[in-house]
């Protein structure tokens, strides 16, 4: 079975998520994803998206909210995602 990259488009380039760690949340689906860009001024780079999807599956463009208990579980799940783990630990300076 082949899976589909989910793809983007931002008016400075676009490209494939290569990575993304979710979880089940109790009102929603908070999602962390490393973008790669493929096209456009900003190809050859990378960014971290900080998201969240409805329980029926739709891309919500509001901020993304999580509680601590959501933050526990997306603490395990970032353990499959060792890119994306790489860049938040800069960011928090671990």
């Amino acid at each position: 079975m082949t899976t589909k990259k989910k793809s983007f488009t931002y008016h400075w380039g676009s490209g494939y998520v290569v990575e993304e760690a979710r979880v089940e949340g109790e009102h929603h689906v908070p999602t962390l994803q490393l973008l790669k860009y493929t096209e456009g001024e900003a190809a050859g780079n990378v960014s971290v998206r900080f998201c969240h999807y409805s329980h029926r599956g739709s891309f919500s463009r509001s901020p993304l909210m999580m509680s601590p208990g959501e933050i526990d579980m997306m603490r395990a799940a970032l353990r499959e995602t060792p890119e994306l783990r790489e860049l938040l630990i800069r960011l928090v300076g671990e």
